[in-house]
């Protein structure tokens, strides 16, 4: 047990090189990223889902930051990110992305994880494709038939709000994790206020608005699910040729945690195959 949660610990933990950087938005929001990897190559962010911090990705910021640059974006209210009073809403936070990557050379793939999938097709929306090299999309509808069906709900009043956090940190994974990573991870999920968690969990929008951005795009996507995801990704495949598809049928939410070496070698042959093939 020693020498698993020893691993698990390392599969967990930042890249040693990882250097933290902050930039102000367009509303005066301060806004944290981790930033690590191969100075002058190519540059993938990952936005993270409600309430999470950039910190979640760090299976795949450790294993990609050793032939990329790679960036762990806390959206506002997450992570170290500031608290801000306003701008829990999809226009402002796919505007908080369009400034990060204005930041950041060259073409960019971004991955986008839960609400960080809609926080991206927000940002394809607004400020369209031309800074993209790729996207990878995990485990959140895209617009596409049939609907979701929705999984989180706002605790009720014979669940405290920590309580509710903690069993919904625990239920992202599939695999057992140590108490010490779900309680971090609680900690920093119960960070973001309950007025800004809710409006999060309800963005104004019709399903196609999502559908219709990522239909807008000709770059490579990999779209990463769970067999609840699976009609919705058979029916991108025929509407987005350019796009790659993988189920993940024993892994939760946090599938890219839950089994971390299967998403990497996924995404990673998904990078150097379609998006990076001279990398």
């Amino acid at each position: 047990m020693r020498f698993l949660a020893l691993i698990l610990a390392l599969l967990l933990a930042l890249p040693a090189s990882a250097k933290d950087c902050y930039f102000t938005t367009s509303d005066g929001a301060r806004l944290h990223y981790s930033q690590s990897g191969k100075p002058g190559a190519p540059v993938i962010v990952f936005v993270p889902g409600w309430t999470m911090p950039g910190w979640i990705f760090a299976p795949q910021l450790s294993a990609f930051s050793r032939q990329y640059q790679v960036i762990a974006f806390d959206p506002r209210g997450q992570g170290s990110s500031e608290i801000t009073q306003s701008g829990y809403d999809q226009d402002r936070r796919g505007q908080d992305i369009a400034e990060l990557l204005s930041r950041l050379p060259g073409k960019i793939v971004i991955v986008g994880w839960s609400l960080g999938v809609l926080d991206t097709l927000a940002y394809i929306h607004m400020d369209g494709s031309a800074k993209l090299a790729g996207l990878v999309l995990v485990d959140n509808s895209v617009g596409e038939n049939p609907p979701p069906v929705a999984r989180y709900h706002p605790p009720g009043p014979a669940l405290t709000r920590a309580a509710y956090m903690r069993a919904f940190v625990r239920g992202m994974f599939h695999t057992r994790q140590p108490p010490s990573y779900l309680a971090r991870l609680t900690a920093t999920c119960l960070r973001v206020p309950p007025p800004a968690a809710a409006a999060l969990l309800d963005y104004d929008v019709p399903r196609s608005y999502w559908k219709a951005a990522l239909l807008s795009t000709n770059v490579p996507v990999l779209y990463v699910v769970r067999p609840g995801l699976a009609a919705q990704a058979d029916h991108l495949a025929i509407d987005r040729p350019n796009t790659t598809i993988a189920i993940f049928p024993k892994a939760g939410h946090a599938l890219f945690v839950d089994e971390a070496t299967r998403f990497n070698s996924i995404m990673g042959k998904f990078l150097a195959n379609n998006v990076w093939p001279a990398q």
